[in-house]
């Protein structure tokens, strides 16, 4: 079971979606999913409004998608629907596919400027936003939100009516309310009401570990996509293990140790060369403990990655263990 995702003029290669998520999603990890393959869009990381407004460096540096990641979906985030405006078309013009505005992200950061998720509060909000991006951009448009912002007071059939009105191409809902965060299990029951007044594409998420969990959630929801987090982080196979048991029902086995710390190398080589070592040595200290979890000796390998002091000496540690297996 296969579906076929669309969004506006894209024709993706597969219904899977890797989910934007802040200090994980950057070229390096985009890169890693897609040489695995599987994966049918991918996101940047979030990139708020006002930062490209004001062209603050460092958001600027985010802008580090190359050929091989397209199509790719570029997500912003603000309050305003002006600096919103701004944002995507600066975004559009630098080559992103897709357009996707961020009406789910529950961090307090975030949601204290009256961004992402905080906007379920009160609808009025969103209208003007979505429609002054609508304007600005040509290419697909997208949203991403929850089911609403308070435990049980579901605001999401109002949303998804104002945001289909003012013209997204396709809608992903994580089927968590604000103030659940990642707590307790996703409401797919939720996300499947929403399938029935939804005339956009439907991209679910929310508790996708493996092709089991994903086949069961596009038949539960009938959605046409799915998108996958959390379950990814420092496993950039998973989907092509689930795109291929959902082709074929079969499980694909897990990288072994070796295969993953060959992985977590590569990804080390492709932070350095596009952010430089001291920003990639501290990012790496959290990704390879990702690679390695679950391992014998995990706990005493990651301690020794977090008292490296550069992309170079993790590079050695790991280049140790390869030839040590």
């Amino acid at each position: 079971m296969v579906p076929n995702l669309k969004i506006g003029n894209i024709t993706l290669s597969s219904p899977l979606v890797l989910a934007p998520m802040a200090g994980v999603t950057n070229h390096a990890f985009r890169y890693m999913c897609k040489k695995k393959g599987g994966v049918g869009l991918i996101y940047s990381e979030m990139f708020s409004s006002y930062a490209i407004k004001f062209r603050d460096p460092k958001t600027i540096s985010m802008l580090d998608w190359t050929e091989e990641e397209h199509p790719i979906s570029a997500q912003i985030f603000g309050g305003d629907p002006e600096t919103c405006a701004i944002g995507a078309g600066f975004l559009e013009s630098n080559y992103a596919d897709i357009i996707d505005i961020n009406f789910g992200c529950p961090v307090p950061k975030v949601a204290r400027s009256g961004s992402g998720a905080s906007l379920l509060k009160d609808l009025s909000k969103v209208a003007p936003i979505i429609s002054e991006v609508r304007k600005e951009v040509s290419c697909p448009l997208t949203v991403k939100t929850r089911l609403g912002w308070w435990r049980g007071k579901s605001t999401i059939a109002e949303f998804i009516k104002i945001a289909q009105d003012c013209g997204v191409d396709a809608i992903a809902v994580h089927g968590r309310f604000a103030e659940e965060k990642y707590t307790g299990s996703a409401h797919w029951d939720s996300i499947a009401e929403v399938r029935e007044i939804c005339s956009v594409p439907l991209i679910a998420n929310g508790d996708v570990v493996d092709g089991s969990s994903c086949l069961k959630l596009f038949k539960e929801t009938g959605c046409d996509g799915v998108m996958v987090g959390r379950a990814s982080h420092g496993r950039p196979w998973i989907f092509k293990h689930i795109l291929h048991y959902l082709q074929t029902g079969e499980i694909l086995p897990e990288p072994s140790f070796k295969e993953r710390i060959e992985m977590a190398r590569e990804h080390n080589q492709i932070l350095r060369q596009f952010h430089g070592d001291r920003r990639a040595s501290k990012e790496m200290r959290g990704v390879v403990a990702m690679y390695i979890k679950g391992f014998d000796h995990s706990a005493q390998i990651r301690n020794m990655i977090m008292q490296s002091k550069s992309t170079f000496e993790i590079e050695d540690i790991l280049d140790k263990l390869i030839s040590q297996i």
